[in-house]
C-alpha cells in the first residue's frame, strides 16, 4: 500500500491535474471557435471533436507513443499520456462548454453590446462566468473519469499505481490483494472528488428570490373590512 500511495502522489495525481488543465484550456478554445462561428476554424474544431470522440482513448495513446516515432517524433511515456488524455478530454468537454455558453440568454449579449462592451469583455464578464456554473457538474464528472482513465498510462511504460501493482503481483503471485488495493485507492480519490463536487455545487447555486412560487396568504374577512 505505501508504494502504491507513493506512485499515486508522484504519477497519478500530477498526470490527472496536468491533463485536466491542458484539456480544459483546449476545450475552451474549441468551444469559443465554434460559438464565434469563425469560418475554417469552426470546421476544424468539429473535425477534431469528431475524430477524438469517435476513436478509443487507448488507441489514441498508442498512436502518440508507438506511432509517432515512425515519423521521427519521440515522446516519453508520461508526456505522451498527458498529451493523449488532454486531447481526448478537450474533445468531449468542448461540447460541454459550447452548450453552456449557448445556454446564456441572447438578451444579455445584446445588452452588453449596447452598453459598449467588446467581445472580450462580454465573454470574460458576462458569458463565461454564467457558463462556468452551467458546465461545472459535467466538467467535474469528466475529471473523476479522468482519474480512472490515467490507469491506461501503464500500457506505455508509465510506472503508475497499476503498473506497480502488476509488478508486485507478478513477484509475489498475489494479484487479488494488489489489484483490490489499487481499486480502493482509486475509489477513495473519486469519493473525495465527489464530495468536493457536491460542496462546490452548493456554493455555485443561483440565488433564488425568496417569494418566487409562494402564494400569499389570503386576507381574512376582518382584514378586508379594515
Amino acid at each position: 500500500m505505501p508504494r502504491l500511495l507513493t506512485q499515486c502522489a508522484k504519477i497519478t495525481l500530477p498526470m490527472t491535474v496536468l491533463s485536466f488543465v491542458c484539456g480544459l484550456l483546449l476545450a475552451l478554445v474549441l468551444a469559443l471557435v465554434q460559438v464565434a462561428n469563425i469560418k475554417g476554424l469552426k470546421q476544424f474544431a468539429r473535425f477534431y471533436v469528431w475524430v477524438f470522440r469517435g476513436t478509443p482513448l487507448l488507441v489514441q495513446i498508442f498512436i502518440i507513443f508507438f506511432g509517432l516515432p515512425s515519423l521521427g517524433i519521440m515522446i516519453d511515456g508520461f508526456p505522451a499520456a498527458v498529451i493523449a488524455f488532454s486531447l481526448n478530454f478537450a474533445a468531449y468537454n468542448s461540447e460541454v462548454l459550447r452548450s453552456a455558453i449557448q445556454a446564456v440568454p441572447v438578451g444579455q449579449t445584446e445588452a452588453a453590446y449596447m452598453v459598449g462592451l467588446n467581445y472580450f469583455q462580454l465573454m470574460t464578464r458576462i458569458v463565461l462566468p454564467q457558463a462556468a456554473r452551467i458546465a461545472f457538474p459535467p466538467l467535474f464528472n469528466s475529471l473523476i473519469g479522468l482519474v480512472k482513465d490515467t490507469s491506461l498510462a501503464a500500457t506505455i511504460t508509465v510506472i503508475d499505481m497499476l503498473a506497480v501493482s502488476k509488478q508486485i503481483a507478478a513477484r509475489y503471485y498475489e494479484p487479488m490483494p494488489m489489484y483490490v488495493e489499487t481499486a480502493i485507492i482509486y475509489l477513495v480519490i473519486c469519493t473525495v472528488l465527489t464530495k468536493v463536487q457536491s460542496y462546490l455545487e452548493k456554493k455555485l447555486e443561483w440565488k433564488q428570490p425568496e417569494d418566487v412560487g409562494e402564494e400569499k396568504p389570503a386576507l381574512s374577512d376582518t382584514a378586508k373590512l379594515e
